[in-house]
């Protein structure tokens, strides 16, 4: 593991890149037989999340994706491109995959762990045999949705447990994209599923377009879009009321877990579309009562879960092969995670573990100022 800093810094600059001070900021793990040395934040050109796996093969993270506020004037601002091709923004768990050439397909999250369970989620919801065979250096960027998953829980039409869906298509070396249409095709042709595309218009066109795709999408509950440059390489994502308000009332829910700056983005990204969106000020006021909703309900319904003793946290499942199931648990308890085991049982050759992720901080301080101790503001 000793080279895994000497590799990355092979794909960088000489001139500005310290592979002994980049490799003081890798955090290494041992997952599947496999040594990894993961960037958990972006560091000399390097996304988070590039990991090096034996010391020798790089798979890089996925770049950030800006947001906009509003789309008039920004999607004209932002690209370059004479059009932009508008695909679904899913509301799941981003993940990677790749291939280092054994025919065993491995997962990686965003931060670079190399996750044992979603590596097994991938080998059996998706074909990725011939691809790989095929395409070798590819790295296939999915989300995993549905209601059934360890990580972001949602609810999809068609998707009963779980499914992943490939949004994107890259060099696992050097994180050069595939353009969108040749994703699209190479993607099909494999049976590897992906997000709805809505279209491709003119960057002055496509805040009007997009607007008609956004309030489509909220009406459905879906989460947003993410708008790309034809070769892939600029990206822009944009979000629904409805969405906004769904994390809202999840940061509600918990509320000494996420600091205050996850509320105030959701709130600025909210006022941003107001402002956009909204003529009518009885459409505005609407608005304004959801989003008190948002944050009020789930607040007050803590408060009343704690003085009842009862279970403060998020839920979720876990399906698949028992081993890695239970190599999950133990991935999240060694993060520092409680975990609050609702039920446990097998379904066919499944394990499905029904648990919550315990909100240890807003258990606490509540039951302390229920109690009587003081907030300092």
């Amino acid at each position: 593991m000793g080279n895994a800093a000497e590799t990355l810094s092979d794909r960088l600059d000489p001139d500005v890149t310290d592979p002994a001070d980049l490799g003081e900021h890798l955090e290494r793990h041992e997952r599947l037989g496999r040594e990894c040395a993961a960037l958990p934040d972006a560091r000399h050109g390097l996304e988070r999340g590039t990991v090096v796996v034996d010391g020798d093969a790089v798979v890089r993270g996925y770049p950030s994706v800006p947001r906009a506020l509003v789309l008039d004037p920004t999607v004209s601002e932002h690209f370059d491109a004479e059009r932009v091709v508008v695909e679904e923004k899913l509301n799941g768990f981003n993940v990677r995959i790749v291939d280092l050439g054994d025919g065993q397909p491995l997962a990686f999250t965003r931060s670079g762990y190399l996750c044992p369970y979603t590596t097994d989620r991938a080998r059996t919801l998706l074909e990725l045999g011939e691809f790989f065979r095929d395409h070798p250096r590819a790295m296939v960027c999915a989300e995993l949705i549905g209601p059934e998953t360890p990580y972001t829980t949602h609810d999809y039409d068609g998707v009963d447990s779980h499914a992943l869906r490939v949004f994107d298509v890259r060099d696992r070396a050097t994180g050069e994209p595939l353009p969108i249409d040749r994703r699209r095709e190479r993607c099909a042709s494999y049976g590897l599923p992906q997000p709805r595309v809505f279209g491709a218009w003119g960057t002055e066109s496509a805040p009007r377009h997009v607007r008609r795709v956004i309030e489509d999408l909220d009406e459905h509950g879906r989460e947003g879009v993410v708008m790309k440059s034809p070769d892939a390489t600029t990206a822009l994502k944009y979000t629904t009321e409805t969405h906004h308000h769904a994390e809202l009332a999840y940061a509600a829910g918990t509320p000494f877990e996420r600091g205050r700056d996850f509320l105030f983005s959701r709130v600025m990204r909210e006022a941003f579309q107001a402002y956009e969106f909204d003529e009518d000020g009885d459409r505005l006021r609407e608005r304004a009562h959801d989003l008190g909703e948002s944050l009020l309900l789930p607040f007050v319904e803590t408060i009343r879960e704690v003085a009842a003793d009862g279970g403060v946290g998020d839920e979720h499942v876990a399906r698949g092969d028992p081993e890695h199931v239970g190599a999950l648990l133990d991935h999240l308890r060694a993060f520092g995670v409680e975990l609050e085991v609702i039920a446990d049982e097998t379904d066919g050759d499944d394990r499905v573990v029904r648990f919550r992720k315990v909100a240890e901080s807003t258990r606490d301080r509540t039951r302390h100022y229920l109690s009587g101790g003081t907030y300092d503001e």
